[in-house]
């Protein structure tokens, strides 16, 4: 079976291309390319047998394929009512081939008529189709998509008999039981599913990637003394896009066990992979895996049980070129597909291009462990290219006309004046002489470059925009996004063509994560491009898969945001503090004058209630009136305190004399305790 998934631009795509051989004697070898064409080769003679363009092959490219089992094609043989001659003849060949397709349909070719049978489109898939798989004894199909659901097709009546959601994410892998009551089904993880009930039966851990391949490699289980129910014990193996490990699992009877029982190593993710079934116990499953890097592993090994280290492979197969000359070396040519002849002791396999391979049947040797094949395929197939020399010149128009350029409305092209005509032989004379190579080019009317430092047009830049994103070409790109006119930028967004919105925002997406100052321009023309293309953005089924990158950078830069403006303010509060307050220790303190000052005539017998009343009066802070009022007061006061100072002078005078009278008689203050004793 076929890995590939056909040159998808999805980095978790599986690589190479859908490819198959028949089932019947491997008579048949089909493939579906990148440019959308269906071949079909014979493995026999290596010719082509038959070549398939469908419709849409652009924009619908075949992403799987799978051969019809050949018990079926006999049965539909047998249907149509024909001679037993003529079903028998038919039944030999190989018929139908379902292919499907990105764009959700599901088309059954028909090799022995060479057109297309049917197709399958009504209440199926509205995604791309990952896997499709026949039912040998139903006939019915089986397909899955990257719209999680799987889906059981009637090839008779081409309508849907079930569908059922199948994962959490997109399904890529589906794989029948071989006694066709079980489904496998995988996406990261991998389902087992009764086909009866659609209900799981069992769950496996899966791989860390989407699984592109599931086989089961054993018919009956190890332990054959045990009851067989069609299922229990038996092996199936699992391929993932860019893990260099195929696991093998065991569906036990219990649902304890969930992981791998043992797994094979190669060197690069698996392309295609191709197996012989193991029909007893004693006799080992031959496995043919091509990598990516174009090499062919071969294992050998008798599945019993748990086996904790990765089995490496017995053989690996290489082919490359005979080296021409001494100097000249090898260069190796890829392997695509390889698959096991009827024998088992054979080897199909397919190298080269995809275009025109090369088949060849090579025998194994199971003692070496390393085989390389020299092969020269440069004769093989030679492209023929048939190129038709014409005379080409430019149109003379008037200056009145107007040539529109597709992709632009109203843009035109520059109009150039009609040449001067000039007479030029267009036969040669014998004899004569011939017109130098400055000539022809002046009579062609070719026009000389514009020099690299000439500014763009307003009007050239959605066209090169256009351009450079189709081409990837980041000179051109760079010219026009790093403008700063907002004018410019929203023109731009305005005339660009719908199908470059989705290739300019994941182009902003990556200049965003570059250097600050550019990501300032890419926010202008992000915010321009959601604004103008908002109504078209919302009608894409798949916008949150396609800009899954630019919500969670904005989402990781809005993070930090508010907790950026918080600390913002807290900063502005401090300096516009800090900033007051050097301000106010700068300033100069005014200086401060009474408003009134009073002073008392001067006195040289004043009291200390005088000078504290003096104090206070300083502080004063009253009408004219109340000052006068007060003045009288206190000159009231202070003579009143004149004539008490007068009278306590005389009382004193008083009592000198009575002393004085006193001393002279004798008499003077005694102690108390003389005046006791006198007593």
């Amino acid at each position: 079976m076929a890995a590939g998934g056909g040159g998808s631009c999805d980095p978790l795509a599986p690589a190479g291309v859908p490819c198959a051989f028949s089932p019947d004697r491997q008579a048949y070898f089909a493939l579906a390319s990148t440019d959308g064409h269906l071949r079909v080769w014979e493995t026999a003679n290596n010719r082509l047998h038959q070549e398939y363009v469908p419709s849409a092959h652009l924009s619908g490219t075949c992403t799987c394929l799978a051969w019809a089992p050949a018990r079926l094609q006999a049965k539909e043989s047998h249907q149509r009512k024909k001679r037993k001659s003529e079903a028998v003849g038919t039944s030999d060949q190989i018929d139908l081939l379902a292919l499907g397709t990105a764009v959700g349909s599901i088309l059954l070719y028909s090799t022995v008529k060479g057109e297309l049978h049917s197709k399958l489109i009504s209440g199926g898939h509205d995604n791309r189709i990952n896997c499709v798989q026949w039912h040998e004894d139903s006939g019915c199909l089986y397909s899955c998509s990257d719209d999680k659901y799987i889906v059981e097709w009637n090839v008779q009546t081409c309508k849907v008999k079930c569908k059922w959601k199948g994962d959490n994410s997109s399904v890529t892998s589906l794989c029948i039981s071989p006694d066709g009551k079980m489904l496998l089904s995988a996406g990261r993880t991998i389902k087992l599913w009764v086909l009866e009930t659609k209900e799981v039966y069992r769950h496996f851990t899966g791989h860390a990637t989407p699984v592109s391949s599931l086989m089961f490699t054993t018919i009956r289980p190890p332990n054959e003394s045990q009851p067989f129910d069609g299922i229990t014990g038996l092996y199936f193996l699992s391929g993932a896009v860019h893990d260099r490990l195929l696991n093998v699992w065991q569906v036990r009877s219990e649902n304890k066990e969930k992981s791998a029982v043992m797994s094979f190593t190669v060197t690069d993710e698996p392309v295609y992979i191709d197996l012989t079934l193991s029909e007893n116990k004693e006799e080992p499953v031959k496995l043919a895996v091509v990598c990516r890097d174009g090499q062919v592993h071969l294992f050998e090994h008798i599945l019993n049980g748990h086996c904790k280290k990765p089995l490496t492979s017995n053989c690996t197969i290489q082919i490359t070129t005979p080296g021409k000359g001494k100097k000249s070396t090898p260069k190796p040519i890829p392997i695509l597909a390889a698959g096991f002849c009827p024998d088992k002791m054979s080897l199909l396999l397919v190298y080269g291009n995809w275009f025109q391979p090369t088949i060849e049947r090579v025998a194994l040797n199971s003692k070496e462990t390393h085989m390389c094949l020299v092969r020269d395929i440069s004769n093989c197939w030679a492209p023929k290219v048939e190129t038709a020399i014409t005379k080409v010149r430019t149109p003379v128009m008037n200056s009145e006309a107007k040539v529109l350029v597709p992709g632009i409305p109203g843009h035109h092209a520059a109009i150039r004046p009609p040449p001067p005509t000039k007479e030029v032989e267009t036969k040669r004379k014998l004899g004569g002489n011939e017109v130098s190579i400055e000539e022809r080019l002046g009579a062609m009317d070719i026009d000389t470059k514009e020099e690299k430092d000439d500014l763009l047009q307003t009007n050239s830049f959605p066209v090169l925009l256009t351009q450079g994103l189709e081409s990837n070409d980041f000179e051109m790109l760079n010219k026009v996004l790093q403008t700063r006119n907002l004018n410019l930028i929203k023109k731009t967004v305005l005339r660009i063509p719908l199908h470059a919105v989705i290739p300019l925002l994941q182009e902003l997406t990556k200049r965003l994560q570059g250097h600050p100052n550019s990501a300032v321009l890419m926010v202008q023309w992000l915010k321009c491009v959601l604004t103008v293309h908002a109504s078209y953005l919302s009608t894409l089924p798949d916008l949150v898969h396609q800009l899954g990158t630019l919500y969670q950078l904005m989402e990781s830069r809005v993070k930090t945001f508010q907790k950026l403006s918080h600390l913002h303010g807290k900063l502005i509060l401090l300096i516009t503090q800090v900033t007051a307050s050097e301000k106010t220790k700068g300033m100069t303190s005014p200086g401060q004058k009474a408003k009134l000052v009073y002073e008392e005539e001067s006195s040289e017998e004043e009291s200390d209630d005088e000078v504290a009343d003096k104090d206070s009066d300083d502080d004063w802070d009253e009408d004219e009136e109340q000052k006068e009022s007060e003045k009288d007061e206190d000159i009231d006061e202070e003579n009143e305190e004149e004539d008490e100072d007068a009278e306590e002078k005389e009382e004193n005078g008083e009592d000198r004399d009575g002393a004085s009278e006193k001393e002279l008689n004798g008499d003077s203050d005694l102690d108390p305790e003389n005046e006791s004793e006198e007593e």
